[in-house]
């Protein structure tokens, strides 16, 4: 709320604001972590390997899921509880956190992701208020949490 502070009320924000939006952006990746943008992706073996004692013929199509890899207990404990702040430091381990992909199949999207996730927030929390039009909704898992029967939302203009 620093920069909403230190911005006149129609004034945009600039480039060095998105760069000191950190608390924001580790709350982005901490929901990203929760529920990634992408389930995963498929590969295919170059080679024969042994992963978990399963032997994976070369050619056969493996498929990595996202969302496995973000709820591995050793690189985030207490791994149903939302905490931004482990992404605050010098960040994980290397492919523990995934939401774009890693190496070179990395999203080549992902900085602009990064800049369009930022504005949205910052727009969103400084201008709207959201009210769930019914309280207590449900929602289910199969295989991504969909709200049951959608969710209604209410934008009102922040006062």
């Amino acid at each position: 709320m620093e920069i909403a502070k230190s911005k006149g009320l129609d004034e945009l924000l600039n480039w060095d604001d998105i760069q000191n939006m950190k608390y924001p952006w580790n709350v982005s990746c901490e929901s990203m972590r929760l529920l990634p943008p992408a389930q995963g992706s498929y590969r295919e073996a170059t080679m024969d390997f042994t992963f978990a004692s399963y032997t994976i013929p070369k050619g056969w199509k493996t498929f990595w899921t996202v969302y496995s890899t973000h709820k591995n207990p050793k690189y985030f404990p207490d791994l149903e509880k939302f905490d931004p702040s482990r992404f605050e430091g010098n960040g994980l381990a290397p492919f523990t956190y995934v939401p774009f992909g890693g190496g070179p199949r990395m999203c080549p999207g992902k900085e602009y992701a990064r800049l369009e996730i930022l504005v949205f927030m910052h727009n969103q929390v400084t201008k709207f208020k959201l009210e769930k039009v019914i309280p207590d909704k449900k929602f289910i898992y199969a295989p991504s949490p969909v709200p049951v029967e959608g969710l209604l939302i209410r934008l009102l203009p922040h006062n």
